[in-house]
């Protein structure tokens, strides 16, 4: 079964394409936007969160891309304690891509991970 919606022209190609570099540049902007000049606060790492995922969910759909996107972000105090993290997925590397940015200041970290899914 042929996909009609499969672009073939180039620059249709590339309108279509999970640009990494464009991604990541999101990412970035939107942590900055919210974490910039904080310092590390208990009570307001849930607004955080929810602030650098709406930021960059809204970012990313500006694109007008064909792509669903998941975002997670994962904002943690420095004190010396360990985070590890893994993702994996199952996708057509093709056309589908993740982007992932560690930010950190004197007394946080916030890791962002963007999914990107051809429709």
């Amino acid at each position: 079964m042929a996909d009609a919606k499969l672009p073939t022209d180039p620059a249709a190609i590339e309108q279509a394409a999970f640009v990494a570099e464009d991604v990541t540049s999101i990412i970035k902007d939107s942590i900055d936007a919210v974490l910039q000049n904080q310092q590390y606060n208990h009570f307001k790492v849930g607004q955080w969160t929810s602030t650098c995922l709406e930021t960059c969910i809204k970012r990313l759909a500006d694109l007008n891309k064909p792509f669903k996107y998941v975002v997670t972000t994962v904002i943690m105090q420095k004190n010396g304690a360990g985070l590890h993290t893994a993702a994996s997925c199952f996708w057509d590397n093709a056309s589908d891509g993740s982007r992932t940015v560690k930010w950190e200041n004197k007394t946080m970290y916030c890791i962002t991970t963007v999914f990107g899914l051809q429709l």
